[in-house]
């Protein structure tokens, strides 16, 4: 992001890797209220020859069992994961060959234990899932080949749903702008419905976000439109956006928790503004607001926090974090300069610098993915106006099933006041509890009743303003 701002230098050898070629040199980092903790760069393989990148899309995965946080990191010939609990020493627990390699794009989710990878990339290519419940050993492919899906250029999870933008082959056949999938069987996703089926005006579906079955889809140069996934599993339309201030390529977007404020970035022509969208009557979306880096470069991914916080991607000028509790009124707090290597002067638009992020781990740090240069896991705090050292849930692993009274007992350590929802899942991913209460600072009992419950095993997810926890457990009686 070169500007005037704050400079670290940090040393950092990257220990315990299966790769013993790599080594992070001292590097100078333009940054405000982001500091660098730790960073993965596999150096035994050259970029695309396309493109001359070596990642793609990233996501993060916390493992209830054992606490233990990972960084799945999208590369051209596969996908890495890689252990950071210890985010100074990021460790390569397993790697995944792609079944196309040389690949431009790879993106990445997970439900439960389960991750997913597709690639929009030339055939022969495909879905591949893995189960991680083996990490930090391996983790076990279920699933690598074209039956399901062969070409799909994003994915998202919504519940027990797997939601595709623009997929061809596999069940789906020739193609359609987006498809939906079940994961009532996580390592056989089965096909719901196709958009086409019940608009086919839609000629691709860039990227999705799915809340509630709720769908806010990114349809490029058509521009934002928003449908209901419905029951009978069809979709209707709610609204669309295809006329606003800069518009481009709509590429992406995020929800605040409460519903009201959609951020959403357009990628290309080159420097357009990332735009705050009010959709708290969804019928009626209007932007309310547009806002972008110093530089104004290419916005690529936005991640909303709560609904205070939004973490973009930025190509060239890295991570950028922005207050939005004020959505008519953005503020930047931090960012965070993942490509050192270009000046003020290359903002042309093209696949340089930081693809993606994910900030919803445990441990609130954020993970950004550069296309050149690696994953970075970076301390952001104070640019999220988290209280350093202070995590926001302690102990919230205390969560036990009372046979006696037939209810879950959770104990919540909150070390500040705050909103928390509460969601107990079953193992088809099915909420059979949901709460969202206000917790006071201290500790603070909570009872879930499970009388209406089958036995069996159960996910509790906690979720505050900036955190996330989720914990197994299970029901005995």
């Amino acid at each position: 992001m070169k500007k005037t701002s704050t400079k670290i230098i940090l040393f950092l050898c990257l220990a315990g890797c299966l790769f013993s070629s790599q080594k992070i040199n001292a590097q100078t980092y333009d940054a405000l209220n982001i500091s660098l903790l730790g960073r993965f760069d596999d150096t035994t393989y050259v970029a695309n020859n396309w493109v001359n990148s070596k990642y793609a899309g990233c996501w993060g995965w916390y493992n209830p069992v054992d606490g233990k946080e990972y960084a799945i990191v999208g590369g051209s010939n596969g996908t890495y994961f890689i252990e950071i609990t210890i985010p100074a020493t990021p460790v390569l627990r397993d790697y995944v060959p792609g079944i196309q390699v040389n690949c431009v794009w790879r993106e990445i989710k997970t439900y439960q234990n389960y991750c997913y990878m597709v690639s929009d990339d030339s055939p022969p290519n495909g879905l591949q899932i893995v189960d991680m419940s083996y990490l930090p050993d391996s983790v076990h492919v279920v699933h690598s080949g074209n039956s399901i899906i062969e070409q799909c250029h994003t994915i998202f999870v919504d519940g027990n749903k797997l939601y595709g933008g623009y997929v061809r082959g596999g069940v789906v056949g020739p193609g359609t702008a987006m498809a939906v999938f079940s994961l009532a069987n996580p390592a056989v996703p089965s096909l719901l419905r196709k958009l086409n089926q019940d608009d086919p005006t839609i000629g691709l579906v860039h990227d999705m976000y799915v809340r509630n079955d709720t769908v806010y889809a990114s349809c490029g140069n058509q521009g934002l439109f928003m449908y209901k996934f419905n029951s009978n599993n069809t979709f209707s339309a709610i609204s669309n956006l295809t006329f606003y201030t800069e518009q481009g390529y709509n590429h992406s977007g995020s929800l605040t928790d409460d519903g009201n404020t959609f951020i959403f970035m357009d990628e290309y022509p080159a420097q357009l503004a990332i735009k705050s969208l009010d959709v708290s009557d969804i019928t009626n979306p209007s932007v309310v607001a547009t806002f972008r880096s110093s530089i104004g470069d290419t916005p690529h991914n936005p991640f909303v926090i709560g609904n205070n916080y939004v973490v973009c991607a930025n190509y060239q000028d890295g991570i950028q974090i922005y207050d939005i509790s004020d959505p008519v009124n953005p503020v930047r707090t931090g960012y965070f300069d993942t490509h050192w290597q270009t000046t003020i002067s290359d903002t042309s638009w093209g696949y340089v610098g930081c693809w993606g992020a994910y900030p919803y781990l445990p441990s609130h740090n954020v993970l950004a993915i550069d296309m050149q240069t690696g994953l970075y896991v970076l301390n952001a705090n104070s640019a999220l106006g988290i209280p350093q050292n202070t995590p926001a849930v302690q102990n919230a692993m205390n969560v036990y099933y009372n046979g006696n009274t037939d209810n879950f007992n959770v104990m919540i350590n909150s070390a500040v006041k705050q909103r928390i929802t509460i969601q107990l899942v079953d193992i088809p991913g099915q909420i059979v509890y949901s709460a969202d209460n206000s917790f006071m600072a201290g500790s603070t009992p909570l009872t879930i009743g499970a009388g209406r419950l089958a036995n069996g095993i159960y996910t509790l997810n906690l979720k505050g303003e900036n955190f996330s926890f989720a914990k197994k457990v299970c029901k005995v009686k």
